[in-house]
């Protein structure tokens, strides 16, 4: 087993330790470390999925330490800068803190808060039903803001959430977008949480994976006999995202 640093639940996201302090390979019991393209890393707490058999490293932005999310916002806003957005749109409810920081590492002077709570100036028609892996017994509606329409109509838009998993949140996302009558440039994420998400953002256009973007990716856990986690053995270049240019073809950066 891959031994990792003993944390409280609420030690978590709150530091980063230096390249090669832990091993992403083997397997792991509480945490998994996570690798920035600059060789950091960051302690995950790992979180069992309903069937018992598989797991998720799991990062939630709102409870990071503020370095934590200021690294994050400005390896994101790096990466996605190459597709030259004019505005920022978050997905509630994590994505807001990051898409905020993302927005202002961009030098923007404002973004756009998609939201959960329907205002009483708000349409129908801009809204679309919404479901997450943390949420998945909630019926929510994700809902645009019709105010802020001419904020995002004819400018180049980056969706962002925090983390990006089934692909339910994001999906939902692209959808209200669509009913704007905008298409975002790109999509970005502090964390790709397993490859679940590729198949649906591909069912919606085929261009969809190779313009999303994250600072780091991590695996599906699968439970051995032993109770512990194995993490399939990825390498640090296939936890380094990709991040693909708008004008070519997508590569894979390994550090």
């Amino acid at each position: 087993m891959t031994e990792t640093n003993r944390m409280e639940p609420h030690e978590f996201w709150q530091e980063f330790f230096p390249p090669a302090t832990f091993s992403a390979h083997g397997r792991f019991r509480t945490s998994f470390p996570a690798n920035l393209a600059d060789g950091r890393q960051i302690l995950l707490p790992i979180r069992p999925l309903s069937d018992g058999k598989h797991a998720l490293a799991s990062l939630i932005v709102n409870q990071a330490s503020f370095e934590v999310q200021d690294a994050l916002a400005a390896e994101l806003a790096a990466r996605l800068s190459a597709f030259e957005p004019e505005i920022v749109a978050g997905l509630p409810t994590l994505g807001l803190t990051l898409a905020a920081a993302v927005a202002r590492k961009l030098g923007h002077k404002r973004y756009v808060p998609l939201g959960t709570s329907r205002k009483f100036w708000y349409v129908e028609d801009l809204s679309v039903p919404l479901s997450s892996i943390t949420t998945p017994g909630q019926k929510k509606r994700l809902y645009a803001d019709p105010r802020m329409l001419p904020l995002l109509r004819n400018r180049r838009v980056v969706l962002i959430d925090d983390v990006i998993s089934s692909g339910a949140s994001i999906v939902a996302g692209l959808s209200l977008m669509a009913s704007c009558g905008v298409e975002p440039v790109a999509i970005g994420a502090a964390m790709l949480q397993s490859e679940r998400w590729r198949q649906p953002l591909f069912d919606l256009s085929a261009q969809w994976p190779a313009r999303t973007v994250g600072v780091f990716a991590t695996p599906m856990l699968v439970r051995a006999e032993d109770g512990t986690w194995d993490g399939g053995g990825m390498t640090r270049g296939e936890q380094t995202v990709c991040c693909f240019s708008p004008h070519s073809t997508p590569e894979l950066i390994v550090s």
